[in-house]
């Protein structure tokens, strides 16, 4: 059971292993219409894989139905395998005579919640890593079965780890499958004293502030690129930033330039500058309200300061 890219690798995992698994049905979200209304709905990632693949598939966006208990209680399923779907209430995933465990993209109990990639980054984490558990009634909680690691590294963004994570997390699958049919699995209890949240990414959460150090506003700027993206305002209008960087070698003027208020925008030898309450954050690539993506020197270019302050809010 699985929605987006992220689960993709695992289902070709478990559909590749030479081991006798029976995929006896993938369960995933219904097709959606594109912005184009006239085009045709667009299935899913794991929708496309699965027909791919040749493999039996069941669309559903209502999980609590009876209609989705029936069908799958219908497969007798021996385990159930959940990737990036939705919260399954217990008529579902106590159905499996094996069990339905879930691969979670942190480091349990770190990061329990929505969004376990984004927040590690934003965090200014310098590790995570994927974990399966058994699920039970509360979300993240159920006992963990296994884990991997993997570095984050200082320029990693949300949508290139998460890949990283999703090829990884196959690997983790397979290995969790194998413990479970083997009778190996030795559940390790949660310590919920030491649980951190990764709610859902909003439109609120995902404002940029400027009145933190430059640090933390580029952590905060990679863990929101490429999707759904850190936001600002300009002019009255918003703008996304894709990526940026702590500014380096800038000039004395501007280094010593503490009163500057956050938010304030600089150019310094083509290079645009915001002004983040430590000191300066160089924008690499950023989007305008109704524009395609741009370089922050080609915005830089198309700045008149005019002897005001330019400011981001």
């Amino acid at each position: 059971m699985g929605t987006p890219d992220f689960a993709v690798p695992s289902l070709r995992r478990i559909a590749a292993d030479g081991s006798g698994y029976e995929l006896a049905l993938v369960v995933t979200g219904c097709d959606k219409p594109r912005r184009n209304r006239n085009s045709a709905p667009e299935p899913t990632p794991v929708k496309r894989a699965a027909l791919e693949l040749g493999l039996p598939v069941y669309e559903t966006d209502d999980v609590r139905s009876p209609e989705f208990a029936a069908k799958v209680a219908d497969c007798r399923p021996d385990v159930i395998v959940v990737a990036a779907f939705r919260v399954l209430p217990p008529e579902v995933f106590l159905l499996p005579s094996l069990g339905t465990f879930n691969l979670h993209g942190s480091l349990l109990p770190a990061y329990r919640g929505a969004a376990p990639v984004n927040w590690a980054i934003i965090n200014g984490d310098s590790r995570t890593g994927v974990t399966t558990f058994f699920l039970q009634q509360s979300v993240d909680t159920g006992n963990i079965i296994t884990f991997d690691e993997t570095p984050i590294g200082p320029d990693d963004n949300a949508s290139d780890l998460l890949v990283r994570l999703s090829e990884i997390g196959a690997g983790t699958v397979a290995r969790t499958l194998s413990m479970i049919r083997e009778g190996t699995v030795v559940p390790l209890r949660q310590d919920d004293s030491l649980a951190t949240r990764a709610p859902k990414l909003t439109r609120e959460n995902t404002r940029i502030d400027w009145n933190r150090p430059s640090q933390r506003v580029h952590d905060f700027i990679r863990g929101l690129a490429m999707k759904p993206a850190a936001w600002t305002t300009f002019g009255g209008k918003n703008l996304k930033v894709y990526r940026a960087r702590p500014a380096t070698g800038i000039d004395e003027t501007l280094a010593d330039a503490g009163s500057v208020k956050p938010g304030s925008l600089a150019v310094s030898d083509g290079r645009l500058l915001v002004r983040c309450v430590d000191g300066w954050l160089e924008l690499l690539t950023l989007q305008a309200e109704g524009k395609t993506a741009m370089e922050g020197e080609s915005f830089a270019r198309g700045l008149r300061f005019g002897g005001e302050l330019l400011c981001f809010s």
